[in-house]
Order: structure tokens, then sequence, then C-alpha cells
């Protein structure tokens, strides 16, 4: 019967010092949801045919392209 009310003061303990040690802050809360970005336009490569986006392309002298490989293989 010790051993049980030992154990219960103990766990006592043990969970009042845990509460009391660092109270974890709140999680913060954006003020406002972010703004999305517009969609960019997608271009096809002119080897491939894979859609990429247009801040990406590589231009070349008979349309664009996702990469310089697909660049040179088709202009050389």
């Amino acid at each position: 019967m010790k051993a049980l009310l030992l154990l219960v003061v103990i766990l006592a303990g043990v969970w009042l010092w845990r509460s009391r040690a660092a109270p974890l802050a709140p999680p913060t809360k954006p003020s406002s949801p972010p703004e999305a970005k517009p969609p960019q336009e997608m271009v096809m490569c002119a080897h491939c045919g894979m859609h990429i986006p247009g801040n990406e392309v590589v231009t070349g002298k008979q349309g664009v392209y996702c990469s310089q490989d697909h660049l040179h293989q088709s202009e050389t």
C-alpha cells in the first residue's frame, strides 16, 4: 500500500513539475492568408512536347525548348 501511495505522489510531482517548467507559446496565426501568385504561362518544348513554365524555357531560332540539350539536338 505504501508503494502505491509513493507512486501516486511521485507521478503527481512529475506532472506538476512538467506543467510549470516551460509553458509552450500558443501557435501564432497569420493575420491574413498569403496572397496567391497568378498562374504562369505554360509553353510546349519544340523537341519533346513537354510543357514547362514560360520563365524556365530555353529560346532558340526554331522555337522554345525545355533544356539546352533539346535546343542543340533540334537546331544542329
